[in-house]
């Protein structure tokens, strides 16, 4: 008999692994012998836990008489591999989280449970799913002289580079990425490649491009809304090498592909590749450290870069790769127009020139789309008499006006009431909707266009599994005259009759306190005006057109957006943030408090601030947060800066351990590099 010691990893917020006994029998065979990178089963307290071993030592500093011994090892799955391990261990590091609470969320559910999914079953599954297809892939396109300069860039580079594919929309950054894996594939037998969307509404699209293109090869899919034995299923492809193409939202970057080699991630700018709650990651930027470790290319795309993205290419960290006309022939990006809302006063919301232009558009037998980001009927019920609002109690927020569901909801804590029969404060029986949201939008014009199709799709709309699907199916079909739609409507789909599109309400971004919020806004108009115009413009046809709806037109980005010059507005902005020592010229890192009350959050947050200093660091004063309360809860806020991202590093993880030393009742959290401030 002979005793090893385990350091194990559990998903606990304890910042320390835990050492365990497994004992050898000289029976014991080869393949029960645990390895690095294995799951196993061990006792914690009064339970069992799945944990992940991290390293195999011949003796320990626990005590013996308090040393567990392993439930069980569980050798039937392979062991995770070291560039996996390497990878969450940097991530558990630079985000400052404990190593358990990064490797086991990382992995599906069905294989942490206590009693153990049949793995033999599932991989008796990927047998059929491997199975040979004889269907005969489509033809690749021929590119032009940019795009084929680009996939030559991506796949002729040897080792690692981080390329930032910047291309207007419609330019073929979809055909780049599957040209380049057409080439990696083809390089040996094993090799696997990593393509991330920000949505999961984006994959069945990016499926259908890639099952058409490669029809002989194992595709894996991968993300947060798939059922759990799917997602096993998907991963266990991933992770034993079956799947050559793994596609999903930011959590497929934590999972493990033993022959990943590129890495492709599309609409890098998008905020959705940032986690924002638990692990607080950016997939992006693991994306780039994963390419950096593996010594392999990575592909960030956008029409409208990240800053961050955008710095790194002017400063030459990463290649530039430009693509500056649409792909289709004759294709030509929209003629963008401002509608002073000032002189021309809308009815319902809509001005008297939206108006004629969707019937143009509807005569021709073309489609539209009205971008509205606010769901909901309108955002508040609101009586004239006295002032009420319809304001949740548990939030600072107001209650939603959902005309259909006759409720009033909040989109922060999921607080629904029936809507009052009078107002709750004089009893007025004429309570008014104030605002417009998609479905008010709806119901107007479908009274302004009777015999239109007209379609919404927000969140509220695609609620049921498959419905966001079907719902873009639909528009594809032809089947829809004039969309409504959020932000889920704006980037990515290739609606080949879309040639109106108008943005009714973006002028709330041009003010706000987020410094960001200037960026994202020309990001989604730039995205949302793309859809139009991206087939052939017919001879002597009217120019696809982008109209927006605002009180500022003479502001800065509108007259960028109608050059469609991300370029000199991305040089203004990046300016600024220089000026104002801003990300990306700072790095930051962001304290998060939340209590009963706010006093109680504030003080501890005064508190955090006194207790720990260091030279270069910048050490802002607490603050409520700009939503202040949720679901009961008052949260604030603390932000801590630095010139040197190594300096805040340091700083953080000294003052976690002090910060943990603190007693308080307070919930608090650290973010690096957050993204809302």
């Amino acid at each position: 008999m002979k005793a090893i010691f385990l350091r194990v990893a559990l998903d606990t917020p304890l910042d320390t692994l835990f050492d365990y006994r497994c004992v050898l029998s000289t029976a014991t065979d080869k393949a029960s012998i645990p390895y690095i990178g294995q799951l196993l089963v061990v006792p914690f307290g009064r339970q069992e836990l799945v944990g992940v071993i991290v390293d195999i030592r011949e003796s320990t500093d626990v005590p013996e008489n308090k040393i567990k011994d392993v439930i069980t090892v569980r050798t039937e799955l392979t062991p995770l591999l070291p560039d996996w391990m390497a990878l969450v261990q940097f991530a558990a590091d630079y985000y400052q989280r404990p190593l358990g609470e990064v490797a086991l969320p990382a992995l599906p559910k069905n294989l942490k449970a206590i009693k153990p999914v049949s793995l033999q079953r599932n991989l008796k599954k990927l047998a059929k799913l491997s199975a040979p297809n004889d269907t005969q892939p489509t033809a690749e396109p021929d590119l032009n002289a940019e795009q084929q300069a680009a996939v030559d860039q991506i796949t002729g580079a040897p080792g690692f580079a981080a390329n930032l594919l910047f291309g207007v929309t419609g330019s073929g950054k979809t055909e780049v990425y599957l040209q380049a894996a057409t080439k990696v594939l083809a390089r040996d037998e094993q090799s696997q490649i990593l393509i991330l969307v920000p949505e999961i509404n984006l994959t069945p699209q990016f499926e259908s491009h890639i099952r058409a293109r490669f029809p002989g090869v194992m595709l894996s899919t991968l993300h947060s809304g798939m059922a759990e034995g799917e997602r096993l299923l998907h991963w266990l492809a991933a992770h034993q090498g079956q799947a050559r193409i793994i596609l999903g939202t930011r959590l497929a970057m934590l999972a493990s592909i033993p022959h990943l080699k590129l890495i492709i991630v599309d609409e890098e700018h998008d905020p959705s590749y940032k986690q924002q709650e638990g692990l607080r990651y950016s997939a992006r930027d693991l994306a780039i450290w994963r390419a950096r470790q593996l010594n392999i290319p990575v592909v960030l795309g956008s029409a409208t870069p990240s800053l961050e993205s955008w710095q790194g290419a002017q400063s030459g960290r990463y290649h530039q790769l430009n693509l500056r006309e649409r792909a289709v022939k004759n294709a030509v990006l929209p003629v963008v127009k401002i509608i002073n809302l000032e002189r021309e006063k809308p009815s319902d919301g809509l001005t008297p020139r939206l108006i004629s232009s969707i019937k143009l558009r509807l005569e021709k037998g073309e489609q539209s789309l009205l971008f509205l980001n606010r769901r909901g009927y309108a955002p508040v019920l609101a009586c004239d008499a006295c002032g009420w609002i319809s304001q949740c109690t548990r939030c600072t927020a107001n209650l939603v006006l959902h005309k259909g569901d006759h409720r009033l909801r909040c989109h922060h804590c999921g607080l629904e009431q029936r809507i009052p029969r009078s107002c709750p404060t004089c009893g007025n029986i004429d309570l008014q909707p104030l605002g417009r949201g998609t479905q008010r939008m709806e119901e107007s014009l479908a009274a302004i266009f009777p015999d239109a199709k007209v379609f919404r799709i927000d969140a509220d709309s695609t609620r049921l599994k498959g419905s966001a699907a079907a719902a873009f199916e639909r528009v594809h079909d032809g089947d829809v005259d004039i969309l409504i739609g959020t932000q889920m409507v704006a980037k990515g789909h290739d609606f080949k009759r879309l040639t109106l599109v108008a943005a009714l309400n973006p002028d709330a971004a041009l003010f706000s306190q987020d410094y960001r919020a200037s960026e994202r806004l020309f990001a989604q108009l730039m995205q949302v005006s793309g859809r139009a115009g991206r087939t052939a413009q017919k001879e002597g046809g009217n120019m696809s057109e982008v109209l927006v709806q605002t009180r500022y037109p003479d502001h800065p980005l509108y007259h960028a957006l109608m050059a469609h010059n991300y370029e000199d507005f991305a040089k203004d902005l990046l300016l600024e943030r220089q000026q104002a020592q801003l990300p990306p010229f700072m790095y930051q890192a962001l304290l998060r408090a939340e209590a009963k009350e706010l006093q109680q959050a504030l003080e501890f947050l005064q508190q955090a601030a006194a207790c720990q200093t260091h030279i270069g660091i910048t050490i802002n004063d607490p603050i409520p947060m700009t939503m202040t309360r949720i679901a009961n809860v008052d949260r604030a806020q603390l932000l801590v800066e630095s010139a040197s991202r190594p300096a805040l590093q340091a700083f953080v993880k000294e003052w976690i351990v002090t910060l943990r030393s603190l007693k308080s009742r307070v919930k608090w959290s650290v973010e690096i590099d957050p993204v809302d401030i």
